[in-house]
């Protein structure tokens, strides 16, 4: 019987990886009804992560948490005995801004704090950690309070959430720091190289995506080295410069710094949580993808991370997307066999954005007919 692995990660702002392979075997059967299909959605650390950690297996916990400006949150982490998967894009990511309005200087990455402290309330004591798609430039320093630091002015007092407030941070007293960090083992799903501060620092570079001007980044460079220095007068050891540090807004800095955190390709992270080494054991093909296959992809995005894994197991892969960006030779250096975009099936760009669904079903129609002998 032919056996196909569906590994999509998500067409952003469309649909959601389980939604991506739902269609697309719903187009497969179409043409070959006996054909045995397995489901593994995939993600890369970012936005998705929580979601394909649950389609394999994990349990959602529902929290209430701090959003990106304090706003309370209905959101969850997954659980699956002492493993723990938390996403910060779920809590303190831009999609949970009120309004969509930014808050470059005071957005805070505390409720990716709360969700971290319940998932250790709760037991767990190995926690990967998604932080791609943050709404804060903050140093982790709200993430680090949910867990029971205090950082203070020189008169005593809290410091204000947000990045630009710890420009005023006199003190780090780590002594209320929550007990089961001890013990527990924290890996920081991150793609991304930049330290926390100077020209590829986390306000320079991810800063205006989140609504920084040019002054609000110049304050928050400044605010993020004086937060380094109190950091690494209380630790004594200094990681600004660490790759990654500057991940989320230097959430992966505070995580490094002060939970012992250690970091890994989010990708890689996500395959280990959901077994899809194993789910392409015997299978004829992998269809992999997602919304837009272009340069990025081949920077650790989740489909180029298929591929390569499918490369080693020596298994064809294709990939489907809204829109294919890549040169034939760099799919076919990426391990691809063939992509197929929406674009080419749709009569519009519009009926792609609003209607991808019968699109993904017709083209999975297409690739039973080219990739596994079904009858056109």
């Amino acid at each position: 019987m032919t056996r196909v692995l569906l590994a999509p990660d998500k067409f952003k702002g469309t649909l959601t990886a389980e939604q991506v392979a739902t269609h697309v075997a719903a187009g497969l059967r179409g043409v070959l009804p006996d054909v045995d299909i397995v489901v593994v959605p995939v993600a890369d650390g970012g936005d998705g992560t929580l979601a394909a950690a649950l389609g394999a297996g994990f349990c959602r916990v529902p929290v209430r948490a701090t959003g990106p400006t304090g706003m309370p949150v209905d959101t969850a982490y997954g659980v699956r005995g002492t493993d723990a998967v938390v996403e910060l894009a779920e809590i303190s990511g831009l999609a949970q801004l009120p309004g969509g309005e930014p808050a470059a200087l005071t957005a805070t990455s505390r409720g990716t704090g709360e969700l971290i402290a319940a998932a250790l309330d709760a037991g767990a004591r190995r926690l990967v950690v998604g932080i791609g798609g943050s709404a804060s430039t903050d140093g982790g320093a709200g993430l680090l309070e949910a867990l029971g630091a205090r950082i203070l002015t020189a008169t005593g007092e809290p410091v204000a959430p947000g990045g630009s407030a710890l420009s005023y941070a006199a003190s780090l007293d780590l002594s209320g720091l929550h007990p089961a960090l001890a013990d527990a083992e924290i890996v920081v799903a991150c793609d991304v190289d930049n330290p926390l501060t100077g020209q590829r620092g986390a306000p320079a570079v991810y800063g205006p995506q989140k609504g920084a001007s040019p002054a609000d980044v110049a304050t928050l460079d400044a605010a993020l080295a004086h937060w380094a220095e109190v950091v690494a007068a209380t630790t004594g050891a200094d990681h600004r410069d660490d790759a990654g540090a500057g991940a989320a807004g230097g959430v992966g800095f505070g995580l490094v710094s002060v939970a012992g955190a250690t970091m890994a390709p989010g990708a890689g992270l996500v395959f280990e949580l959901t077994g899809l080494a194993a789910a392409m054991a015997d299978v004829d093909l992998v269809v992999t993808g997602e919304g837009s296959l272009d340069a990025q992809t081949l920077n650790g995005k989740a489909p180029a991370a298929v591929a390569d894994l499918a490369r080693h197991l020596g298994v064809r892969v294709v990939a489907v997307a809204g829109r294919v960006l890549l040169s034939a030779a760099e799919i076919e250096a990426a391990g691809i066999t063939r992509t197929y975009a929406l674009l080419d099936y749709a009569s519009s760009a519009e009926e792609a954005m609003t209607a991808p669904g019968p699109l993904l079903e017709r083209i999975g129609a297409r690739i039973a007919v080219d990739q596994l002998g079904g009858a056109s």
